[in-house]
């Protein structure tokens, strides 16, 4: 059934559709795992300190349970289950890991649908995210990349970890000596979740000239990536609320110097520094390392640069 609806929307994509086509790949690299962090790093640097929190808290959350998922399920993509599906090419370079369930849904139902939970934004803005989280994972089948069931199971995951990360923040809040508790649960269970992506067994499928279909070592990688974010949230996320407490109450100049140093910087952590450390540490440490180091310049070292150089009067606004 998965895979004629899978079928019947390629015969639509190369026919009457094709003038979809670039729309739905620009939703779909909306939903990617860097442009959601990305977005919710300014939100969290330049607009709503304790929005951008709960995203990233949240986001971390679903990034690990979509690894373990992957990881447990070991779906094959739509198009090594059967031939006869040819996903849109521009997609592949982001269809990375298992099939089941679809990042880009969790991303979309993070970020996006994140804003939908939160009541305290406007009414018209909540149906516009909503209706961003439909478009992402609609784009996944339409593309070819995902499986109905990949985007259902996905969007429904990642709204439910959403949902109990705003009760979670909730109960912080009202007893902040349990955040560190919480950290270190929180640790502990993606450091499990690496441990396990890395030892359990995987298929060992072969093609009829005797190849390997797919490397289940290759394909935990964004699990090992989401354990970095993780990780990497939980300890800035503490070092911030003790030794930096940084606000985003401030005036629209210093809201842009914050985007455009903070983008400049980030990217070249990302591209730079991160480059350079896959080279000394390959494999499960590089990727584990250089996604927590993205994640920990987010919520941790960024906002101690900013909190340091604002208060210099030459660089800071006053209120």
């Amino acid at each position: 059934m998965d895979i004629d609806i899978l079928l019947a929307l390629q015969e639509f994509r190369n026919g009457v559709g094709a003038c979809l086509t670039d729309f739905m790949t620009k939703m779909s690299f909306i939903g990617e795992m860097n442009t959601v962090l990305i977005i919710m790093a300014l939100i969290y640097w330049c607009v709503n300190k304790e929005l951008g929190k709960y995203l990233l808290m949240g986001w971390s959350g679903n990034r690990v349970i979509n690894g373990l998922l992957k990881v447990t399920a070991c779906v094959y993509r739509p198009w090594i289950r059967d031939a006869r599906i040819v996903p849109d090419s521009a997609a592949l370079a982001a269809a990375t890991g298992y099939s089941f369930p679809s990042g880009h849904s969790m991303n979309a139902a993070a970020l996006y649908g994140g804003g939908v939970i939160r009541k305290e934004l406007s009414k018209g803005l909540r149906i516009t995210l909503g209706i961003i989280v439909v478009l992402i994972a609609f784009s996944r089948i339409f593309l070819g990349v995902h499986t109905p069931q990949d985007i259902l199971i996905g969007t429904g995951a990642g709204l439910l970890v959403m949902w109990l990360t705003c009760k979670l923040i909730a109960w912080v809040d009202k007893n902040p000596g349990k955040d560190i508790m919480v950290a270190c649960v929180g640790i502990a269970a993606a450091v499990a979740v690496a441990v396990f992506a890395a030892f359990k067994s995987y298929p060992m499928d072969f093609n009829e000239a005797g190849e390997l279909l797919v490397d289940g070592a290759k394909m935990a990688k964004d699990t090992y990536k989401g354990v970095g974010w993780c990780v990497g949230f939980l300890l800035g996320w503490i070092l911030e609320k003790r030794y930096v407490k940084f606000s985003t109450d401030i005036t629209m100049m210093t809201r842009i110097t914050r985007l455009t140093t903070g983008l400049l910087s980030y990217y070249a952590v990302s591209l730079i520094l991160n480059y350079l450390l896959k080279t000394w540490l390959p494999d499960v440490g590089g990727t584990i390392t250089t996604c927590f180091i993205q994640m920990f310049y987010v919520t941790f070292i960024f906002p101690l640069c900013i909190k340091h150089f604002e208060r210099i009067p030459a660089l800071s606004d006053s209120k």
